[in-house]
Parts: C-alpha cells; sequence; structure tokens
C-alpha cells in the first residue's frame, strides 16, 4: 500500500445514514408490494385462460334442443346465431325485419327486437 490512510478495499462500505436507510427500507417494501401484485395479476390471466378452455367443451345435446319455434305466418328466417345460452333469429316478415331471441331448450321466446326505418 502506498498511502495507508486510504482503505482500498471494495468489501468495506462506509454505513448509511438513518435517512438513506429509512429510504431504502421504503423502496424494499415498495418493491415487495409491487412484485406481490404482479404474481396475483398473472395467476389470475393463467385462471382465466384455463376457466375459459376448460368451459368451453359443455355442448348441448339432441334433447337439450327445442324441436319446433313460432315465427309468425309469413316469418322467414334470414340468419340465426347462438349467443350467451340464447338461440338468435334474424326474422323477415314482409318488409319487416325482427330479432327474435329464444330459449334454446324451450324454443320460448324471451325477447324481440324490431327493426323500424325512419
Amino acid at each position: 500500500m502506498t498511502h495507508p490512510a486510504v482503505d482500498e478495499s471494495p468489501d468495506t462500505e462506509a454505513p448509511l445514514d438513518p435517512a438513506a436507510q429509512r429510504l431504502q427500507a421504503k423502496l424494499k417494501r415498495l418493491l415487495a408490494v409491487s412484485s406481490l401484485i404482479m404474481v396475483l395479476g398473472f395467476v389470475a390471466v393463467f385462471a382465466a385462460i384455463i376457466y375459459k378452455l376448460t368451459e368451453g367443451g359443455t355442448r348441448p345435446g339432441a334433447g337439450d334442443i327445442a324441436a319446433t319455434v313460432a315465427i309468425g305466418k309469413d316469418g322467414q328466417v334470414e340468419s340465426m346465431a347462438m349467443a350467451e345460452g340464447r338461440l338468435i333469429l334474424l326474422v323477415r316478415e314482409g318488409t319487416a325485419s325482427r330479432l327474435l331471441y329464444l330459449d334454446p331448450a324451450t324454443g320460448q321466446v324471451l325477447g324481440e327486437t324490431a327493426f323500424v326505418a325512419r
């Protein structure tokens, strides 16, 4: 050593003052809380993905679908879709069109949306 008064050892550091120690403790708590929130978010996303993958396997059988549906004397079904457990029919009667919302198991009309020209 050329200068005995200067400590050149990289392992020894000067102790932190109390304000710096408090700041360091706050930052460690902030890091722990934000990491916990991130992990919980990932768990929630993966749980939702697994739920959606396992839920999609239930399809209605032949006995679960209504045999007849009443749409009107001059009605013609233009389109149909399944959404949220409902059967949705686009029915045209003459020049008027309407949407019928049906229960697929019973064929009962749950609701109706008429299209009106303005």
